[in-house]
Formats: C-alpha cells, sequence, structure tokens
C-alpha cells in the first residue's frame, strides 16, 4: 500500500481566495490507483512554509509519496523548486525532465517549468505544476514508474530488470 500527500502550494488557494482543482485531480488519479490519500494541506508560496510541510509529511508522517503542485515557474514567487531542493537527499532528475519533455511536446511554455523530484528519507518527493491540466499530463508520465521507484527508495532489492 502506497500513502500519499498532495500539498497545493497557492498563495490564493490558501487565503481560499481559489478553488483547488489541481490538488482535487491529483488526488482522484491516485486513488483510481488505489493509493491512499493520507495527509492533504493548502499552503502560500513561502519557502520556510513548504519545506517545513514537506520534512513534516516526510520524517513525522511517514508518507511514501509527497506530490505538491504550484510554484514551479519563474515567478517571483515561485519557490517550490527551491523548498524542494533544500529539503532533498538525493534528486531523481531523470522524473523531472520526463515531465518537461511531456509537457513541452504540448506548449512551449512547458521548458520554463522548474519542477524537481527527489528523495527525502523514504519518501518520493515529486514537484507538479499548478494548472490541472500540466498537474494531470505530469503525474501521467510518471505514473508507470511510481510504484517501482519506491519499492526501491523503501529498500527492495529485488532485481529491476523488468
Amino acid at each position: 500500500m502506497i500513502r500519499a500527500g498532495v500539498i497545493t502550494i497557492s498563495d490564493k488557494g490558501s487565503r481560499r481566495e481559489r478553488e483547488d482543482i489541481s490538488g482535487i485531480e491529483i488526488q482522484q488519479l491516485l486513488k483510481n490507483l488505489s493509493i491512499t490519500i493520507s495527509a492533504y494541506d493548502i499552503i502560500p508560496d513561502e519557502q520556510d512554509i513548504i519545506q517545513t510541510t514537506l520534512i513534516d509529511y516526510s520524517d513525522i508522517r511517514n508518507i511514501d509519496l509527497i506530490i505538491t503542485t504550484g510554484g514551479t515557474g519563474v515567478s517571483p514567487r515561485d519557490v517550490t523548486p527551491e523548498a524542494t531542493l533544500n529539503v532533498i537527499e538525493k534528486e531523481i532528475p531523470g522524473m523531472a525532465e520526463a515531465m518537461r519533455r511531456e509537457s513541452s511536446s504540448k506548449t512551449p511554455h512547458g521548458m520554463i517549468s522548474r519542477a524537481v523530484v527527489g528523495i527525502r528519507k523514504q519518501s518520493l518527493i515529486i514537484n507538479l505544476p499548478g494548472s490541472p491540466r500540466g498537474a494531470r499530463e505530469n503525474l501521467s508520465v510518471l505514473l508507470p514508474a511510481l510504484r517501482h521507484a519506491i519499492e526501491k527508495i523503501k529498500g527492495d532489492k529485488s532485481d529491476c530488470a523488468v
């Protein structure tokens, strides 16, 4: 069983000025894969708050899969990648590259994503865009590798050959 947490990073969302469509869609995609949603928060674009929440989800709640949505672009308030880089122990650039490749095939704006994917303790942390479509498309690219990645992070010693 995989336990997931979804963190929506949005100033307007945290003030309840915008509905969190992306966070809800991500949760539904995960539930369709029989992944349990163990935590869900909407927080502002504040690096310290993002870092604290990621650490809480990983170190205290022991969540296997932590997905953020929002704050991956180039706007002045977009600090999700910096917060993630400050808390992860290992980066998984191939997953972030796969997301950017998929996004860029649909829109030239995909190439300005700064999303990060990495590991903290035994948690896989994935940054997704804030738009519902972008979040859905990016997560869909990673779905075939999610279970295997989480099993390996948790110490599975079986061969990786498919």
